[in-house]
């Protein structure tokens, strides 16, 4: 099945890992690597999305200003929706930012590869990290949820 077929319905995060070009695993400060998310796309072409470090009982920084290919958290916490697409031949969903947490945010277009296979998604990126450390981000969720 292509992934258009699979993507719509609700997933909740198993990982979220970080690595720098020389292979090195990294921290990200703002939500760490076993957040607490769900992301929700429908059939009609809308989504959302929402990530929690999972310890918020420190204050958390809010991302650098400058954060590549990525939606700013503050306080440890992320959330935006809006539309999608999906373009089965490359792999790849672009996400439009309607609302986000982060005024900055909206508005925002974001292509990510994913790859969607019965109950399990994976979506890679190049990204900032919240210190400014060029990252590859691998985010890996499980379907909890049926399409809407």
């Amino acid at each position: 099945m292509n992934l258009s077929t699979q993507l719509p319905g609700t997933w909740l995060l198993q990982s979220r890992i970080d690595v720098t070009a020389s292979g090195q695993r990294h921290l990200d400060p703002l939500l760490g690597e076993d957040p607490v998310a769900l992301l929700i796309y429908d059939r009609s072409g809308h989504f959302a999305a929402q990530f929690m470090k999972r310890d918020r009982s420190t204050p958390v920084q809010d991302a650098a200003a400058h954060v590549t290919n990525n939606t700013s958290a503050q306080g440890g916490y992320d959330a935006y929706f809006g539309t999608y697409s999906v373009d089965d031949a490359a792999g790849t969903v672009t996400q439009r930012l309607m609302g986000s947490l982060s005024p900055g945010n909206v508005g925002m277009t974001l292509t990510r590869a994913m790859d969607a296979r019965d109950n399990s998604l994976v979506i890679r990126l190049d990204t900032t990290a919240a210190d400014g450390t060029a990252v590859t981000r691998t985010l890996t969720w499980r379907r909890v949820g049926s399409p809407a």
